[in-house]
């Protein structure tokens, strides 16, 4: 695993701990507010960060450098572009999966 790609893990994972801290916070914030309905409310959903053109340029980086620079190129064709900078961000999430399967059959 390149620095690069352990960096990128490290960062999500980060991230992910952050909003976990978060929710635990809202959750102690409202159990401890003197609410007396705060058994009975829904739980807050964690959500998930969304992905950096910086994140998902590294994993694909990653990706090419293994050998897949063909495959990462169909698939920004894919979300219908010749680079990773004309994809609409809300498809990053998506991108990354299929990027990441890339090796892995």
């Amino acid at each position: 695993m390149s620095k690069m790609s352990e960096l990128d893990a490290t960062i999500r994972e980060l991230r992910d701990i952050a909003s976990s801290i978060n929710s635990i916070a809202n959750w102690l914030t409202g159990a401890f507010s003197g609410n007396s309905d705060t058994e009975d409310a829904a739980p807050v959903e964690a959500t998930e960060p969304a992905l950096t053109l910086e994140q998902v340029r590294a994993i694909l980086a990653e990706k090419s450098r293994s050998g897949f620079t063909a495959q990462v190129r169909d698939l920004l064709l894919k979300y219908g572009a010749k680079k990773l900078s004309e994809i609409d961000p809300e498809n990053y999430k998506a991108l990354v999966a299929d990027a990441e399967v890339l090796g892995n059959g």
